[in-house]
């Protein structure tokens, strides 16, 4: 296999190992807070809603470091350890815990950002200028498929169930974190770019080597380009708030749908996942397109 070949294949594994693990952690976060309200416990007083804020603050805080994890660490073993504590979150649900609970919500706002810069890292030392498009749009898609895998296995499995029991929720977040474990596991089979590679590492290495301490960050987030952009980033996590954790839970709360309300989750994250997964296969078409006509 040739330089080219192998660069792709990382891509594809990349975006299987994503694949598996947020078809894990997606399909947790969407039916957390409904589980945690059939949860039947008086010693149990955590809130999926509290959990998911204290993830994307720490992530948010968190991402001015990640660097320098991954730069000492490497990316590989970056993205591995950051998989086994979003297992860690996952199982946690099999028998929850409230100290257990918001100590690995912290945990995994630190491994969502170490695992994230890794990801960006891998993606560019096996990307070129002219095929960067091309690999972001592969992992994207594969990563999407996610939401369709993880919320169809919800709803087969709830399918008919007024009130979640213990049993459902054991059954359904031991699979889970099974699933996720073979995602971590999956970028062991990442193998190292040859070394003539990517117009697009050394940015990127270079990125990652820089520290935060020396004022960088800041002037960046200063600019006129980053203010601007703030905004619609703004706007996107409020409505990835919105579909990820807050329309599922108010889905399997109405009880005008009777006992298809729980299964019912499923089926929103379902639709969610086809849409986000048509739109980056657009992506890809109009990528080969665009390419096809520079050749020519």
């Amino acid at each position: 296999m040739g330089p080219d070949g192998k660069k792709l294949l990382n891509i594809v594994i990349l975006g299987f190992g994503f694949m598996f693990m947020f078809t894990a952690f997606q399909t947790c976060g969407n039916i957390e807070q409904t589980v945690i309200k059939s949860f039947n416990s008086t010693e149990f007083h955590g809130s999926g809603y509290t959990s998911m804020a204290i993830i994307y603050g720490v992530f948010s805080a968190s991402n001015l470091m990640a660097p320098s994890v991954v730069t000492l660490i490497g990316p590989q073993v970056s993205m591995f350890l950051s998989g086994i504590l979003y297992s860690g979150y996952i199982a946690m649900f099999i028998h929850p815990l409230t100290w257990s609970f918001y100590t690995a919500s912290v945990l995994v706002g630190v491994a969502a950002a170490v695992l994230w810069t890794a990801q960006g890292n891998v993606l560019a030392i096996n990307s070129t200028d002219r095929s960067i498009g091309r690999n972001s749009g592969i992992f994207w898609s594969l990563l999407q498929f996610s939401l369709f895998f993880g919320n169809l296995y919800i709803y087969c499995a709830w399918h008919g169930h007024v009130h979640i029991t213990d049993k459902d929720r054991r059954t359904v977040f031991i699979s889970l974190t099974v699933i996720s474990l073979v995602g971590c596991f999956l970028f062991f089979l990442i193998r190292k770019p040859d070394p003539e590679s990517s117009s697009g590492s050394e940015a990127t290495e270079s990125l990652l080597q820089t520290e935060s301490g020396d004022g960088s960050t800041d002037r960046i987030s200063v600019t006129k380009e980053m203010l601007l952009l703030s905004a619609s980033i703004g706007y996107t996590g409020l409505e990835l708030t919105f579909y990820s954790g807050v329309y599922g839970t108010c889905i399997g709360a109405m009880t005008r749908f009777g006992s298809d309300a729980k299964s019912l989750i499923g089926i929103s994250g379902i639709c969610i996942g086809l849409g986000e997964i048509i739109g980056k296969v657009k992506d890809l078409h109009s990528f080969s397109y665009y390419s096809w006509k520079l050749e020519i």
